[in-house]
């Protein structure tokens, strides 16, 4: 390894110049020939969910009401007067908003619903010949649509609103832009200042921060192309890549930017120093951002599509950064020299004994002690993760305050008392049209409504707060047809009563065109559509629907809507979770076992993991739980702190453990550690600071988001997580657990066969020449 990082590091600094200008040329042709990645983020969770998933087959039940999501959407929008009801003048107006909306392309056809039983809204449904799962194209279409409110001459005091469950979406990804955004704005100038503290130099910290943002640059437009051709991306994949990309890239530059000043002090020349620190620390450079990708492709097996869409992307922004480390970061070193570290001095010069320097040799002298002390503290805090119970499951179900769709989703709610921009909805399958039999409407309904779990239940007979009784609905589909061809206004007036007209015409809404499938929207007792309560009432509801369609003779039912399908969520879920975590253990740990050549260390370096895990579970259990008075903590953030606390903590444990067996070719095992530990000390712990910062800022800036409590669970946990493991766990406990085993670390490797040139028991001085 050391001849091809050696090969390397030479033809980067001879060519240096051309290297930089690959990248800058890498910029440029991305950024005009592939979309942003902001343009391609979904905000509803639910749409990532396997086909086989009971609400995803509620929803296809649904298809011949509401559409197929996978070649359809539709778009409510809502025309009402605040002042009074709606006038001939506001009706003409709406007409013409029909027609206008027609035009729009992509849109396959708008109609009139049906009119509040006050007489001040009506809706028109909009279906859209888009993907369901396709935001950059719902997002330019709802555009459209938008445009059309202020040509079709309204008139004074009617207003016109989008509404939903797409244009909810919609606004929400917008909102998720201004936070990716922020945070990488908030990112940059956070590393820029912990940086300029480290290095306590001008121009270290923009060129140890170069290569990652150049990597973010090309990444975020090369995963944006694969969002446009079809590839879900979340808005939590938009933000950990920001945050993995800069945090985890400036850990590599630290890596190597430490490692290039050592070599200055030791008397090397600038492209000497350079070549000769990529030999050194390439190695575990390739295998931090190894373990990374391992774990992220891991993902790849997983059934939610959250998990599954999010390994790609996040894997292929760290090969990028892998790519910039290790040729840009070393161009730019060779280019200016020890300029990089102006105006601190990096001459060769006498070097001192420094703090970690003294806590390593504290650490060998009782190893024991340390161990037990730190298993003892994480063991205390892991207790409280048994605590922890999940919640947050929905993302973005709610617009934004102040956006069109939130005013639309509150004139939905106000004006039209059943329904819900957000509803349950139930699906029931029929063996004949229902008007040929509406009595199985009414026993459907008296059986949801006597199981007390439902609220505000709309249906084929109540579709806008008018009751249609099962003779009326038969006789008005017998005179009037289907629904879906009725003006908004009766031509023959007196024949119907304006409401029963009404009424029946907003039918559609829960019919089928062949009267065979209906649907029942309806507000769930336990709460709203995106609480934890309602998820957890699921299973309840199902039972519901399965004993209103027995009692009705359905010879289908689901439950379809948030609840359900975040229910699903959780489900799906956790089953990842026990199926995908073996296999990224066993992918790292072979990673482990090649680059250490030990059969042992991997052993241990992954049960710190696993304690540092949970301890910062436990601290994340306390601070939104017991103290925050949260019911329940995001579902992902389990999941995502053990793959990056197992992928970024052995990022560290590489860099250590590397520098251990570096140094124990000369130096007797207790030396070695003290000497290792010295050396690195600074390294990791600047680079945890630099991540735990980067991950708060998610938390702060990515918490205020359209995704709020889930960006911040996440956020904040694998802030603690990465604190914890910089400072306790790789500093103190591997080292220890290292001190301990003695030559057994690197069995079966030559080197754990080795017989020790000095007495393990006998307590090691600190070396000289170690670097503060």
């Amino acid at each position: 390894m050391n001849t091809i990082f050696g090969a390397l590091g030479r033809v980067v600094v001879r060519f240096r110049y051309l290297v930089v200008l690959a990248w800058i040329v890498a910029i440029v042709v991305s950024s005009h020939a592939l979309p942003s990645l902001g343009s391609q983020v979904n905000n509803d969770n639910s749409q990532f969910l396997p086909s086989s998933a009971p609400s995803s087959q509620a929803a296809n039940l649904l298809a011949p009401i509401l559409g197929s999501s996978g070649t359809e959407s539709e778009v409510t929008v809502v025309a009402d007067r605040p002042a009074g009801p709606l006038t001939a003048a506001d009706q003409a107006a709406v007409a013409r908003e029909v027609r206008a909306v027609a035009r729009v392309p992509l849109v396959i056809g708008a109609r009139e619903l049906g009119t509040s039983p006050d007489g001040r809204a009506t809706t028109l449904v909009v279906k859209l010949r888009v993907n369901g799962a396709d935001i950059a194209t719902q997002k330019t279409v709802l555009g459209q649509i938008a445009a059309t409110f202020t040509r079709v001459a309204a008139p004074p005091g009617l207003e016109l609103h989008l509404a939903g469950a797409i244009a909810t979406n919609g606004a929400n990804q917008k909102s998720s832009n201004s936070t990716g955004s922020k945070t990488q704005s908030l990112s940059l100038l956070l590393i820029i200042v912990l940086l300029l503290l480290i290095f306590r130099s001008l121009l270290a910290p923009l060129v140890t921060l170069l290569p990652a943002a150049f990597a973010l640059l090309v990444s975020t437009r090369f995963i944006g192309g694969l969002g446009a051709d079809g590839l879900k991306i979340s808005e939590i994949t938009e933000l950990l890549l920001i945050v993995l990309i800069l945090g985890a890239g400036t850990d590599y530059g630290l890596f190597l930017v430490f490692r290039v000043r050592e070599e200055l002090r030791h008397g090397l020349g600038t492209h000497d120093a350079v070549v000769h620190a990529l030999v050194r620390v390439g190695e575990s450079i390739s295998a931090s951002a190894g373990t990374v990708i391992f774990a992220l492709l891991s993902l790849l097996l997983a059934t939610f599509g959250i998990y599954k869409d999010l390994g790609i992307p996040l894997a292929l922004g760290i090969a990028v950064m892998l790519v910039a480390g290790l040729t840009l970061l070393p161009a730019l070193l060779a280019i200016f020299g020890k300029a990089v570290f102006w105006p601190s001095k990096v001459d060769r010069t006498p070097t001192k004994v420094g703090a970690w320097s003294a806590i390593a040799t504290r650490l060998v002298a009782r190893p024991g002690l340390t161990l037990a002390t730190g298993v003892v503290i994480f063991g205390a805090l892991a207790a409280a993760a048994l605590g922890y119970h999940s919640g947050g499951f929905g993302g973005s179900l709610n617009a934004p305050a102040g956006s069109d769709a939130a005013a639309g989703n509150a004139a939905l709610t106000r004006y039209f008392p059943g329904a819900s921009a957000n509803p349950a909805n139930i699906a029931l399958v029929y063996a004949q049209p229902i008007w040929q039999d509406p009595s199985v409407v009414v026993a459907a309904q008296r059986s949801l409504a006597r199981s007390g779990q439902l609220e505000q239940i709309s249906g084929p007979l109540d579709p806008n707060g008018h009751a249609l009784a099962p003779e009326t609905y038969a006789r008005l589909h017998a005179l009037l047809g289907s629904p879906t061809r009725l003006a908004p206004i009766d031509p023959d007036p007196g024949r119907i009563p304006v409401a029963a007209y009404n009424a029946y015409r907003s039918t559609s809404q829960f019919v089928a065109p062949d009267g065979k499938t209906i649907q029942f929207e309806a507000n769930l007792r336990a709460g709203g559509q995106q609480s934890t309560a309602a998820m957890d009432a699921t299973p309840a509801i199902r039972a519901v629907v399965a004993r209103a369609a027995a009692a009705s003779g359905a010879i289908h039912g689901g439950l379809a809507g948030e609840a359900a399908s975040l229910y699903d969520v959780s489900s799906t879920s956790n089953h990842d979770l026990t199926h995908i975590v073996p296999v990224a253990i066993l992918a790292i740990a072979i990673l482990l076992a090649l680059v250490l050549r030990s059969g042992v260390a991997p052993l241990y370096l992954i049960v710190s993991v696993a304690l540092s895990y949970l301890a910062a579970l436990g601290v994340s259990t306390i601070a939104f739980i017991d103290i925050g008075g949260n019911k329940g903590i995001t579902f992902i953030l389990p999941f995502l702190m053990f793959l990056f606390l197992l992928a970024l903590g052995e990022d560290y444990n590489i860099l250590v453990m590397t520098r251990i067996r570096e140094e124990a070719h000369d130096l007797p095992l207790h030396e070695a550690v003290v000497r290792a530990v010295a050396r690195t000390g600074p390294t990791v712990t600047s680079a945890g600071l630099v991540l735990t910062g980067t991950f708060g800022v998610l938390a702060v800036a990515g918490g205020s988001g359209s995704s709020g409590s889930q960006i911040r669970d996440i956020g904040f946990g694998l802030a603690i997580g990465i604190l914890m493991d910089t400072f306790l766990v790789r500093t103190l406990i591997v080292p220890s657990v290292v001190a301990l085993l003695g030559r057994w670390n690197w069995w079966p490797a030559k080197l754990g066969r080795r017989a020790e040139p000095v007495d393990a028991a006998t307590e090691v001085p600190a070396p000289a020449g170690l670097d503060a």
